[in-house]
């Protein structure tokens, strides 16, 4: 009998009740042939892999990660808050030492929601990883956690969510956005005024194969997090990197994504995307599951697997050496970008469109230059939908005077907005007020 040398929690959550359509990618059949391989392979019982029931996240645990407008409940479901609930779950069991590794088996997806939530894109409505971040933090007090972001499509919600955050090194290997969607994720988002250099985007060309992905992962990813020594390592598991997937372009194979996590070695591993049902997700989740129990995933293979047909040309991986060469700096080295300041704030300002729900967002953000802590953040949003609201964000390190300016904004009479929200995670303070 098989025995993992790394015990292992998994945690399923299909969500037979949310799909946005009978017909779209994302609907509940993407893990049940999962769940039917891992029966059939025997994968419960092997010594020390076990499987969990998820959580539910809470409006708190929502509101401490993100500013939903107009409420939590508008923005996401049952199904929502359980998929977050797995990814918790997931926490809980490696923190608890109850496993020394985990993985969310579950969905709804999450990457593509940003700190600001005002309806589904990409798939996403609230985003699961960063829930259980923040449901970390609180928890278990400041760390410094590295997430890795394996999916095809570029994890823009999470970087924009970790965008100011020191503590938190965001890693993206996607597709190029000059050729998918969300069109972002390029070398030189590296990060805000505060936190330069813990954003990390790698690009890579279509019709990448296992090659290509591995060496990125060798040359950049690994002495990255080398240097960064984080507390803990996340896997934002995407599947759609797969030469199978339907709506991507890349050449990844079951065998590649095990040896990926079998060099990553993540604590903590939360599906995200991967659409082809059959071909792909179940060969793919079982690798995963064997190489972070430490166990032998010599023998996953797809039916249809032919190396010498994926291999990228060799003009693909010079490229991939050539970018993986110059990514190191914007880590090691990184350049102060050219930030936008008014009197003492750096500004940001955005328009973001939702592409499932067809809102588009406009969003101007001030966060303070203060000498004394990572400086209070507010976010103006409005949307095709809703009137202007406010969401306000004390850093955990905030100072007296960043503390003192972001409660007098949060309790100021203003008829400008409909809803004010407070996120003050010095105090864990959640707050929500609508206009009188």
């Amino acid at each position: 009998m098989l025995k993992a040398t790394s015990s292992l929690g998994v945690i399923f959550f299909p969500a037979y009740d949310w799909a946005i359509s009978s017909s779209h990618p994302e609907r509940e059949e993407r893990l049940l042939y999962t769940q039917d391989q891992f029966r059939e392979e025997g994968l419960f019982d092997v010594e020390g892999i076990s499987e969990h029931r998820p959580l539910r996240a809470t409006d708190q645990d929502i509101l401490r990660t993100h500013f939903c407008f107009p409420s939590v409940d508008h923005v996401c479901t049952e199904s929502h808050r359980i998929s977050a609930g797995g990814a918790i779950r997931a926490a809980k069991l490696v923190l608890e030492q109850k496993t020394r590794r985990a993985f969310a088996l579950v969905r709804p997806p999450g990457h593509h929601a940003m700190k600001v939530v005002h309806g589904n894109r990409g798939f996403c409505n609230i985003n699961i990883e960063a829930v259980m971040i923040e449901w970390i933090r609180e928890k278990y007090g400041r760390k410094r956690i590295a997430i890795v972001d394996t999916d095809c499509h570029h994890g823009d919600g999470t970087q924009d969510v970790y965008w100011h955050d020191p503590d938190i090194l965001f890693i993206s290997m996607h597709q190029d956005g000059r050729t998918l969607y969300p069109g972002s994720g390029f070398p030189e988002e590296n990060g805000g005024p505060r936190a330069l250099g813990r954003t990390i985007n790698i690009p890579l060309p279509p019709r990448t194969s296992d090659t290509g992905y591995l060496h990125a992962l060798e040359n950049v990813v690994l002495p990255i997090l080398a240097d960064f020594k984080p507390d803990l390592v996340i896997n934002s598991a995407g599947q759609d990197n797969h030469y199978s997937d339907p709506i991507t372009n890349m050449q990844f194979s079951a065998q590649g994504y095990a040896r990926l996590n079998d060099l990553l070695k993540p604590d903590i591993a939360v599906l995200e995307g991967g659409y082809s049902i059959k071909g792909a997700l179940p060969y793919v989740n079982l690798g995963i599951c064997l190489a972070m129990a430490g166990c032998d995933y010599s023998a996953v293979r797809e039916p249809d697997y032919h190396a010498d047909l994926l291999r990228e040309e060799p003009e693909t991986l010079e490229y991939i050496k050539q970018l993986c060469g110059q990514l190191t700096d914007n880590y090691f080295h990184p350049q102060p970008g050219a930030f936008k300041k008014e009197g003492e704030h750096f500004i940001r300002e955005r328009k973001i469109y939702y592409d499932t729900e067809g809102i588009l967002e406009k969003q101007r953000e001030a966060l303070k230059d203060c000498d004394q802590c990572r400086g209070v953040r507010l976010i103006q949003t409005s949307s095709s939908h809703i009137l202007t609201c406010l969401g306000i964000e004390l850093p955990i390190d905030c100072c007296p005077v960043c503390e003192q300016e972001g409660y007098e904004a949060f309790k100021r009479t203003n008829d400008d907005h409909l809803i004010v929200q407070l996120l003050d995670q010095k105090n864990k303070q959640y707050r929500y007020r609508p206009r009188k």
